[in-house]
């Protein structure tokens, strides 16, 4: 009876699809080449953000807090990026660590700057553990397909460096 169940585990466990088959051919990890994991927020403006309905055109997505100097540095760069490069269909969004941080403090901080662009708020933390987020600031790039095409840790990221990746997803979709 023993080795009927052992067979039968093996037989189950070797004819199973994998997970990348069963996924489109791809398998959800924070890591450049992979999909990106999908997650919902909510924004500052009262609204939400759920990655995969910002399918079909790239995403930025920034992971920062108030109190952290190079995410306070590369902001205004985030900024001047989303502003040009939204109407392209670039979505670039400023996701708060706000477990280290608070929707208070992001707001007053947004405030202060003249910020537009789309503020999250990750109260939990589940983004963060998601993406693996080990050092603030930290930003994806995201492409149309949903697939990370680069992962930047620590900072401040220039202007010309956030375009240039901005602008190498948009030759990627054109393609």
């Amino acid at each position: 009876m023993a080795a009927t169940a052992l067979l039968g585990a093996l037989w189950i466990a070797r004819s199973a699809a994998p997970a990348a088959a069963v996924s489109g051919g791809r398998i959800p990890s924070p890591r450049q080449g992979f999909l990106a994991p999908d997650f919902t927020v909510e924004l500052a403006d009262g609204g939400t953000f759920t990655l995969s309905e910002a399918r079909g055109g790239p995403v930025v997505v920034n992971v920062w807090a108030s109190w952290c100097p190079p995410c306070r540095a590369e902001m205004p760069a985030l900024q001047a990026v989303w502003q040009d490069a939204a109407p392209s269909g670039v979505m670039v969004l400023a996701l708060n660590a706000t477990r280290q941080d608070s929707p208070a403090a992001a707001r007053r901080f947004a405030e202060r700057f003249g910020l537009t662009l789309p503020i999250g708020f990750d109260v939990s933390g589940e983004v963060e553990r998601l993406y693996q987020v080990r050092a603030l600031p930290t930003t994806f790039f995201i492409d149309a397909e949903g697939v990370i095409r680069r992962v930047v840790v620590g900072g401040p990221l220039s202007e010309a460096s956030l375009r240039a990746e901005v602008e190498a997803l948009l030759a990627a979709e054109a393609e």
